[in-house]
């Protein structure tokens, strides 16, 4: 019954965004709303100017859609699934604001840094107080073993940290042609997985849903995209990996199920830091994708080879946490 439950769910969610895109596509074309492109970045990508962006709007409804009938017919809604999505649609619209001052107001860098975090942060702050108030555990276990340690009050600087930091290195991702679609579709697979096997079926009901409505978008989405997600889609998909992490207590893990996203958000300080203490960068370029770009490899190889690695760790995070 529940893997009749589970096809049923990847199903409904991927044939949600497929139908909605050729909709929504031209409608966003209509409306103008296409990507900017950094002038700085690799000059390849300038051709992708006017793509249009702002397509993580059909992944949330997807997700949104299919969680709330998955959840109601086959099994009870929950405080959980609750919690996913607030945080999903409170930094997909956060996302939405940064991409709507981008292509409509004709602002580059979207939200400021500062602005960004705080909103961030605000979502981060309710879900802790939600999150407190229905008395989840504040511990955090290392995978694949009992041990475990109770933070206490400290657990809300840690859950603030996870989701900025976790939302962040997502939308760092988000920079090739079905990039994070593949590697966040892994991602949500292996914790669809493990949310299984721990009787959390509500959360992987939602993990699927994810990743069914990004294989969807990844049919628009793969090279030469036809639509981008933006930060609407990143900055909520970001969102939710942390919360299905937190919510399963397998936070830990995210650092290696996630380990695509991990390398890349270090890519970026390594570059940083190493500019400015000695003036060199160590990447041609950061992220690290765009470094593989300038050294000479295809977008498609560049991409594809980051699903295999975003595939291994989901493998590994896996055995980890069942088998070993």
């Amino acid at each position: 019954m529940l893997e009749q439950v589970i096809l049923l769910t990847i199903l409904m969610s991927f044939l949600i965004t497929v139908l909605l895109s050729p909709i929504m596509i031209p409608f966003l074309r209509r409306l103008k709303f296409g990507q900017s492109i950094r002038i700085e970045g690799p000059k390849s990508h300038l051709k992708k100017s006017g793509t249009p962006t702002m397509g993580g709007v059909m992944i949330i409804v997807s997700i949104i859609v299919t969680t709330m009938i998955m959840t109601n017919k086959f099994a009870e809604p929950s405080v959980e699934m609750y919690l996913l999505l607030f945080v999903t649609i409170g930094y997909g619209l956060l996302g939405f604001l940064d991409d709507f001052i981008k292509v409509v107001m004709k602002r580059n860098l979207g939200l400021t840094s500062k602005q960004k975090l705080i909103g961030q942060m605000m979502i981060a702050v309710i879900f802790y107080f939600v999150f407190n108030e229905y008395g989840f555990s504040t511990n955090i276990r290392f995978p694949g073993t009992e041990f475990s340690i109770d933070l206490g009050w400290l657990y809300v600087l840690f859950m603030i940290f996870m989701l900025v930091g976790g939302s962040n290195a997502v939308n760092l991702t988000d920079g090739l042609d079905g990039l994070l679609s593949g590697t966040a579709a892994l991602a949500f697979g292996a914790y669809a997985v493990l949310a299984w096997n721990q009787g959390q079926y509500d959360v992987s009901i939602f993990s699927v849903a994810v990743v069914g409505a990004v294989l969807g978008f990844l049919v628009f989405n793969a090279h030469p995209a036809k639509v981008f997600m933006g930060d609407t889609g990143s900055l909520a998909l970001g969102g939710a990996i942390v919360t299905v992490a937190i919510l399963t207590k397998l936070e830990i893990l995210l650092v290696l199920i996630g380990g695509v996203f991990v390398i890349e958000t270090l890519s970026v300080i390594i570059q940083v830091i190493s500019f400015k203490t000695t003036g060199k960068r160590v990447f041609k370029m950061s992220p690290l994708h765009h470094h593989y770009e300038l050294i000479g490899w295809s977008e498609w190889r560049v991409v594809v080879t980051f699903w295999v690695m975003g595939l291994l760790f989901a493998i590994l995070g896996i055995y980890i946490e069942v088998w070993l």
